[in-house]
Order: structure tokens, then sequence, then C-alpha cells
């Protein structure tokens, strides 16, 4: 059989410098984009490492002992990050979710945490502080990320039978460790926590329902489970529409054993469709990334590990906020941040309404990693 070859563009290379204007007017908290769309959610990658190695995410192919991996000096430091998301406060962010690669590797997070769980909105609340971790070191961190300010966070697990949990994690970690992550981080309370499950036709979607039905049994309302269909994200995964479970035979599927009634969304901008159990015990999600477009209240932007400022999760190019933060010119924050307003300003990014179409095609070609700016 033929190796199957994957190209990898390099996003780290591919990010402009921005423009800072002339007037740096005071941020109004009130920022919209070109389509009318809010600046609410940033989601921080601090690594972009990760010790799995997912086919749908970092293949092994791709991401192998020889891949270069951002040297600590490039990345952004625990203050440069905190400045940046304390100006992205005063544009309007309320929910701040750290990502990776996998975040727990970065060396003492919980610093970060801390930093990030002292800023206050321009009205004095604190922020929703997340963090999306593969729980493989969440049981020696829970506690000490509580203790910081972290307030949740949703685990990735692809299957519950450790055979095909092993398979799709590629480097033969145990799905008992992560069940002992999540055992930890609800006893630091740090629930409710999120159970994120990426569905793959024929290679996981007969989880479907032992996942539900375990959650269920096992943690009552302390977890919900999410299903997430497989996406199109970066070129490296080898993507393919036929592999892609819709959530709507999802939800067939666990209605038929564990009848489910529609519930409102929590939030504007919600990715999540949710459905409650009829019995009352707990609920269950769905996010449509392929199947249902939600690009129409997006209101996430998403910031790198090495300080590039991306509007889209299928984005080809983002903004290198870092060259202003360490430019000898100084920049200051007002300066800054009406340079981070104006961008925001300008964007347009439908990716997920284009699938298909030729636009839709051209930007497929070039989209950034998933693994670098998190999901």
């Amino acid at each position: 059989m033929a190796e199957r070859s994957i190209p990898l563009i390099d996003h780290r290379q591919l990010a402009a410098r921005p423009a800072v204007p002339v007037h740096a007017a005071q941020p109004s908290g009130l920022l919209s984009d070109r389509r009318g769309r809010a600046l609410h959610d940033l989601r921080i990658s601090v690594t972009d490492r990760c010790n799995f190695r997912c086919s749908y995410c970092m293949p092994k192919e791709v991401f192998d002992k020889d891949h270069r991996f951002l040297p600590h000096s490039e990345l952004l430091s625990f203050e440069e990050t905190t400045r940046l998301a304390r100006l992205f406060t005063l544009h309007g962010v309320r929910k701040i979710r750290l990502t990776g690669g996998e975040p727990l590797l970065r060396k003492n997070l919980e610093i970060l945490v801390g930093q990030l769980a002292s800023l206050r909105t321009p009205d004095g609340e604190p922020l929703d502080l997340t963090l999306t971790t593969n729980a493989s070191l969440l049981a020696r961190k829970a506690a000490v990320l509580k203790a910081a300010g972290l307030q949740r966070v949703t685990v990735s697990l692809d299957a519950l039978d450790d055979t095909v949990f092993r398979r799709m994690n590629d480097v033969d970690f145990p799905v008992a460790d992560v069940l002992t992550g999540i055992e930890a981080a609800i006893a630091a309370g740090l629930a409710p926590i999120k159970v994120n499950m990426v569905v793959k036709r024929g290679t996981n979607d007969q989880e479907i329902v032992p996942m539900a039905r375990f959650f269920r049994e096992q943690f009552g309302g302390q977890v919900v489970l999410r299903f997430i269909e497989y996406m199109d994200v970066g070129i490296t995964n080898g993507w393919r529409m036929d592999e892609v479970l819709p959530s709507a035979q999802v939800v067939q599927r666990l209605h038929e054993v564990f009848p489910l009634r529609a519930l409102e969304p929590t939030a504007p901008g919600e990715t999540a469709e949710r459905w409650g159990y009829a019995d009352g015990r707990g609920e269950i999600g769905v996010i449509s990334s392929v199947t249902h477009a939600f690009c129409g209240d997006c209101n996430r932007a998403r910031l790198s590990t090495e300080g590039k400022l991306y509007l889209c999760l299928f984005a080809q190019r983002g903004h290198d906020l870092r060259a202003l933060l360490r430019d000898p010119a100084a920049y200051d924050d007002r300066q800054i941040a009406a340079a981070i307003g104006q961008i925001w300003q300008g964007r347009d990014d439908r990716y997920s309404e284009l699938r298909g179409s030729a636009a839709g095609a051209e930007a497929a070609a070039a989209k950034v990693e998933m693994s670098y700016i998190g999901g």
C-alpha cells in the first residue's frame, strides 16, 4: 500500500502585521464585525504541542519526531497573554477558553490561570474562564487549576471502549486515566464538565449510545456529553464527507434508547444544540459543524500560542499581535486595542456557509490546523 502524502502549510509564517490606527479611540465594548457579529469569546492556545496523535487533529504522518514545534522564546509569555486578554475584554470579551495543542503541557499554566482570573470586564464582572484538555494530566492538575481560578473544564474523549480509544489517540493512552481525570476535576469543583466526542463514521460511531449511557448513569448532571461532527479543519487529517455522521442521526440513535426533548440555548452564539433526557436525568449536546453552519452568530476569536489572531476556525491567515507587543516603538494599550478593534470590524469570515461552493473550495486548500489554534 502506498503511503499517504499529506501537505502541511506552516500557518505560523502566514500572518500579517496589523496596522495601528493613527487615532486610537477608547474601546466602547460594543465591537461588531461586517456582519453585525459582536466579539464575546476568546480562545487562547497556550501550546502547539500535544501528547496525543489523534488522526483527525495531529496525525503521526505529519506530527512525527522530526516535526518542528515552536521554541519557547516564540511563545507569548503569560504576561503578554494576559495583557492581550485584558485588551480583548475592553472590546466585549466575556469568556476565555484555554486550549492547545494540549494546554496542560504548558509548564506552570496555573500562573496564567491566576492572572486571567484576576481580570475584570469594564463593568467589574469576572470573566468566564474555562479550559479544554484531553485529561491525560488532569488528575494531577485539577486542584491547583481550580485554586488558581479556573471555573470549568471540557474534556475530549472519543470512545469509552479502551481498544477504540487507544487506536484513536494513537499513543496507546488508556481511557481509564481520562476517567480518573474527570473524577479529579469534579472533586476539585470544576463541574459541570463537558465531554466532547468527535464522531467519525465507521471509526467510533458505535460508541455513541455506550458513552451516553455511561455518563448519564455514572455522573448524572455533573457531566454533559456533546457529540461533534467530524470536521474539515486544516488539511492534514484526510477529511472526507462520507466519514461525517450528521448530528441528526446521532440524536435519532440516542432518542431510540433514551427519549430526548429539545432545550433552549443557554447563550447567544452557542455552538451546541441542547437535548435533555425526557426523564430529567441530564442532557446531551450536538455540534453540527458540517451539516448546519452557525456562522451567522459566531462571536469567537482565536489567539495562537505565539500571538497570532484568527477570526475563524477555518481561517487561512492570522494577524500578528505579537509583532505589536514586542515592537521597539512600544505601542501602548490604547494603540494595540485599536488595532484589535480594526481587525474585528473588518471580519467577514463564514467558511461553513461557503462549504461546497467555489469560494469554499478555494479556502479549503489552505485552512489553518486545529492543533495550532485549538478547537
